[in-house]
């Protein structure tokens, strides 16, 4: 498997880039706008033909570039059903598996973030989005959040992963690129060591976050696939 994973700066926000090396087919997981030309020319570079690009949620710190990914190259976009993205391609639920050559993507439905948070398994490695982050996770005050169903995601469906299961999660802030479950479940400040749902929620309603820098931009767009000016349907915040 071809796998490469990118970094923007601005959002500090990390796409992967997956592909079979016998078809050539790939995915693209939680793309930045920004990026497009860049993830176009690496396709390009590595002679891969974009199927599917992969949302985790609706982002409310970047916009996607499914949509304009969708335009030039004819990729699909995909989402959970309760994210509410009405203009993706395929809305997919828990436990739906895709195949992409030789690349096998299990959906699991992990709530808590959002609403429609999903992370995708493929092979030894998990996708996570902003659910579960390397010694943290994503916030939960906003965008249907709730802590108690993060706790649930994370616990019942991430950590009964195998332990050696490689994490790559949608965002960093301190330069880490991939974490394992082993050591989420060991070390993770807000939920390792055992913690109880009642010390997770307790630590997530005493955070004291700012409100998100992007979000009122980011929304509305990501409610379009990125693509606002397209007026494509509205959809509920997921």
């Amino acid at each position: 498997m071809i796998f490469r994973q990118f970094f923007e700066p601005v959002t500090s926000t990390y796409t992967y880039l997956l592909g079979c090396e016998f078809s050539r087919k790939a995915i693209l997981i939680d793309t930045v706008a920004s990026e497009v030309d860049f993830y176009i020319q690496q396709l390009e570079q590595l002679d891969l033909d974009l199927v599917y690009t992969l949302e985790t949620h609706v982002h409310a710190d970047h916009i996607t570039g499914a949509g304009h990914l969708r335009d030039q190259i004819g990729s699909k976009s995909i989402v959970h059903r309760d994210a509410g993205a009405m203009c993706a391609d395929l809305l997919v639920t828990d436990g739906v598996q895709l195949q992409v050559g030789d690349i096998e993507i299990k959906a699991l439905h992990t709530p808590g973030h959002t609403s429609g948070c999903t992370s995708y398994l493929i092979g030894d490695r998990v996708f996570t989005g902003d659910c579960l982050l390397i010694n943290g996770c994503g916030r939960t005050d906003f965008q249907q959040g709730d802590s108690g169903v993060m706790y649930d995601s994370i616990t019942q469906k991430l950590f009964t992963l195998p332990s050696d299961t490689l994490v790559y999660p949608g965002h960093d802030y301190k330069g880490q690129t991939v974490s394992t479950i082993k050591q989420e479940k060991s070390l993770n400040a807000r939920l390792g060591n055992g913690k109880t749902r009642e010390e997770f929620v307790q630590i997530m309603n005493d955070l004291d976050l700012a409100y998100p820098k992007f979000i009122d931009e980011a929304l509305p767009a990501n409610k379009a696939c990125g693509q606002p000016e397209n007026d494509q349907a509205s959809i509920v915040q997921g």
